[in-house]
């Protein structure tokens, strides 16, 4: 059983997060910038099996779409194109990074710290992906595979 790779992405920066090799839980991994992602993916995957990515993806309050998915689109259909073999899954993002400062200031992470958008972004890339987790354990239905 390879990991789960999940992904917050950004244009400035993607926070990357992993499951373990079961896929019980997920934990933060690296944030890397747009031009950086390639490079790291195609090493990551030389030394880790990959079976899916689950990718953060952008919803307005109603459940359409927000206007940032013209920026997320094409990343998602080149990942498609690059990795026919993995599995894509789209999981809702809304409240990520809220949350993932939360998870900061309750893990005690000083304000200075918290003003890191890289280790939001990461943060909020696992809280993605455990999320996917814990709805793929509950058999619900709020994640769309492509």
């Amino acid at each position: 059983m390879g990991r789960i790779i999940g992904i917050d992405y950004g244009l400035k920066r993607i926070g990357l997060a992993v499951t373990d090799p079961l896929q019980i839980f997920a934990s933060p991994l690296v944030t890397v910038s747009p031009a950086e992602f390639d490079n790291f993916i195609k090493d990551y995957l030389k030394t880790d099996e990959v079976d899916a990515f689950v990718i953060g993806y952008p919803v307005q309050m109603n459940n359409q779409p927000s206007a940032s998915v013209v920026y997320i689109n094409p990343f998602i259909k080149k990942l498609k194109k690059t990795y026919p073999e993995k599995h894509i899954y789209l999981a809702d993002e809304r409240f990520t990074s809220q949350m993932a400062l939360r998870t900061m200031i309750e893990g005690g992470v000083k304000k200075k710290g918290r003003q890191n958008k890289a280790m939001v972004d990461k943060i909020s890339a696992s809280i993605i992906l455990q999320s996917f987790l814990d709805s793929r354990s509950n058999k619900t239905e709020n994640i769309k595979q492509i």
